[in-house]
């Protein structure tokens, strides 16, 4: 494994001499099954953060598929987990572990269930929730110390309604189109949390 690091370093270091300092991580599932369910709000959200960067998530690395840009003056890596989302964290780990970033430096965008679509909540660390995929990074990272941009999907129409059915289940267009209206807001919250004004954020974008 660690041939394996030093080669990776030593392309890091043949692309571009500055260091990635930050990952920016939208939670997921790969396939076409999945596009525009509920449960890929974060990739959905750092494609267009990629897209404005004017980079593309296209490199296979680290269990993900990876790019690197420039945000609020630092090296980011933006992340797309392959792993699926219960096993986000071994992605996650992977990479953290590679650029030795501390939790602090690990900002993850996922879907909420517990708020309606477009709402979104910025957190500096807090428990899993019970969110499978903030369950499996806290355990890879061994911190809850990251902070996390929570982007709403939709409560289910009942409590006794299947969470998984309900999560990947797909976006109605009423819905997927009020998560499409706060990406600009979750770029620009990012972009603030990598610059170290977390409180700023939460209160401009928390709403």
């Amino acid at each position: 494994m660690s041939n394996i690091f030093d080669l990776f370093k030593k392309i890091e270091k043949q692309s571009d001499p500055t260091p990635v300092t930050y990952i920016v991580a939208g939670l997921g599932n790969i396939g076409k099954q999945y596009e525009r369910t509920r449960h890929n709000a974060g990739f959905l959200a750092i494609d267009y953060i990629a897209d404005k960067c004017g980079v593309k998530i296209d490199r296979v690395k680290f269990h993900s598929t990876v790019a690197e840009a420039t945000i609020g003056g630092a090296r980011v890596l933006l992340m797309k987990p392959s792993t699926l989302m219960n096993n986000s964290g071994v992605a996650i780990g992977e990479a953290a572990a590679f650029y030795k970033i501390a939790p602090e430096h690990v900002l993850v965008l996922h879907d909420e269930i517990s708020f309606d679509a477009g709402v979104i909540r910025i957190r500096r660390k807090g428990s899993a929730g019970g969110h499978n995929g903030l369950k499996s990074i806290i355990a890879h990272l061994q911190s809850e110390e990251f902070p996390r941009i929570k982007i709403g999907v939709g409560k289910k129409p009942s409590p006794e309604y299947d969470l998984a059915d309900w999560v990947l289940s797909k976006l109605p267009e009423p819905d997927f189109k009020a998560i499409c209206d706060r990406f600009a807001d979750i770029h620009a919250a990012t972009e603030d949390i990598i610059k170290g004004n977390v409180d700023a954020a939460m209160n401009k974008y928390s709403k």
